[in-house]
């Protein structure tokens, strides 16, 4: 189970750093002005407030029903693969998040006007991060 955790976290903080790397990267390259779209935003915008409701739904279903079966049971590996499953998708959603924000800086929005993706991509890795299941007492 530790070992699990590890991994977990090591992979949030790599997708953490990321997130940090886009915002960098996108402010060096710069933009390409012709492409600025405001359709193009909405419908991000859009998909972003669909992907964190996905989130909340893969959060209850996998991860937090994993962690009470693994604080029963911690050796249990198909609901350890399970939490490990839940985990990553909930960090690959929100990574996607901010590579909608990189998309749209390179497509010539402002900073300012994306800085909400990173921001809630970054608060979202970093809000879900592993913890190990401990079994509740009544």
């Amino acid at each position: 189970m530790e070992s699990a955790v590890k991994v977990i976290r090591a992979v949030q903080i790599a997708l953490l750093a990321s997130i940090v790397l886009y915002v960098i990267v996108g402010e060096r390259v710069g933009t390409i002005p012709k492409l600025n779209d405001p359709v193009v935003f909405y419908v991000l915008s859009l998909a972003t407030v669909t992907i964190v409701g996905v989130i909340l739904v893969v959060r209850r279903t996998l991860v937090l029903q994993s962690a009470a079966a693994l604080a029963a049971r911690p050796n249990d590996l198909a609901t350890l693969n399970r939490w490990r499953a839940g985990h990553i998708m909930t960090y690959a959603l929100s990574e996607a998040i901010g590579v909608f924000g990189f998309i749209l800086r390179i497509m010539g929005f402002s900073l300012s006007q994306v800085a909400y993706f990173y921001v809630s991509a970054f608060i979202l890795l970093l809000f879900f991060g592993p913890r190990r299941p401990v079994q509740e007492t009544v």
